[in-house]
C-alpha cells in the first residue's frame, strides 16, 4: 500500500461548525490570542484560559465529522493513511481514521502543569483546583504560542516516508507545521485543497491545487487517488 500523508488544518473542521483559528480581525472567538493561547496568558488569568477551552471542549460534544473527514477515513481501505493535524478537535478519530497525530494538542486531553508527559483524557470542564496525583494544577493539553511542538519530530519522520502528500484546509502560515511538506521526497506528488490556496514557495514537488472547500476537494482527490493505486 502506498503511504498517504495528509496535513489538515482548521478548514476541514470549519464545515462541521468549528470556527477557524482566527477571525479576520485577528481575534479568536472574541479573545486576543495572547490572552488565551500563550503561557503568559495562562499565568495572567488561568480562569479565563480554562473557560475558553471549556467552551471549545463542550462544542466537540455537539459537532460531527463532515464528508472531508469521512473520505479520509475511507481511504484507509486503499492506502496507508497518516494524518498530521493542526486541529485540536477529535473529528478525524470520530470519522474512523486510525493514524492521527495532533501537532497542537487535543481538547479532550489535559496535562499536569509540572510534568508535560502526565496527560489525562478529559471530556468535561477543567477548573482551577483540578489537580494531578501530585497536587499540581491541570491545564489544557494544547500547544500554545511560544511553546515547543513535542510531536514535530514524529511528524517530520512521517512526512519523509510519504508516497503522496496532501494538504487540506490550512493557510500554510502556521509554522513549523507549514514546512512539513518540504520533508517529502522531491518526486512525491503534493495535492493542496483549499478554497483560497496560499502560494507555496520553494516547493519542487509535482503540485496540484484543488481550490475547493474540504469536503468537495476531498471528493475530487479521492477519485484521483483511487486511479493511482
Amino acid at each position: 500500500m502506498k503511504k498517504l500523508v495528509v496535513l489538515t488544518g482548521a478548514g476541514i473542521s470549519a464545515e462541521s461548525g468549528i470556527k477557524t483559528f482566527r477571525d479576520s480581525d485577528g481575534l479568536w472567538e472574541g479573545h486576543n490570542v495572547t490572552d488565551v493561547a500563550t503561557p503568559e496568558g495562562w499565568q495572567k488569568n488561568p480562569e479565563l484560559v480554562l473557560d475558553f477551552y471549556n467552551q471549545r471542549r463542550r462544542q466537540l460534544h455537539e459537532v460531527k465529522p463532515n464528508e472531508g473527514h469521512l473520505i479520509l477515513a475511507e481511504l484507509e481501505k486503499d492506502f496507508e493513511v497518516h494524518i498530521i493535524t493542526q486541529n485540536v478537535d477529535n473529528l478525524h478519530e470520530a470519522a474512523g481514521s486510525t493514524n492521527v497525530l495532533h501537532l497542537h494538542g487535543e481538547l479532550f486531553k489535559v496535562r499536569s502543569t509540572k510534568n508535560h508527559n502526565h496527560i489525562l483524557n478529559w471530556q468535561h470542564d477543567l477548573l482551577l483546583g483540578d489537580k494531578d496525583a501530585n497536587g499540581h494544577q491541570l491545564r489544557p493539553h494544547i500547544v500554545w504560542f511560544g511553546e515547543a511542538v513535542p510531536a514535530l519530530e514524529e511528524a517530520i519522520a512521517i512526512a519523509q516516508q510519504a508516497d503522496i502528500f496532501v494538504v487540506v484546509g490550512t493557510s500554510l502560515q502556521v509554522y513549523p507545521a507549514a514546512g512539513l511538506m518540504q520533508y517529502a521526497g522531491t518526486d512525491v506528488p503534493v495535492y493542496y485543497i483549499d478554497p483560497k490556496p496560499a502560494t507555496i514557495p520553494y516547493l519542487s514537488n509535482p503540485l496540484e491545487v484543488i481550490a475547493e472547500i474540504a469536503s468537495t476537494g476531498m471528493k475530487i482527490l479521492q477519485a484521483k487517488l483511487l486511479a493511482l493505486r
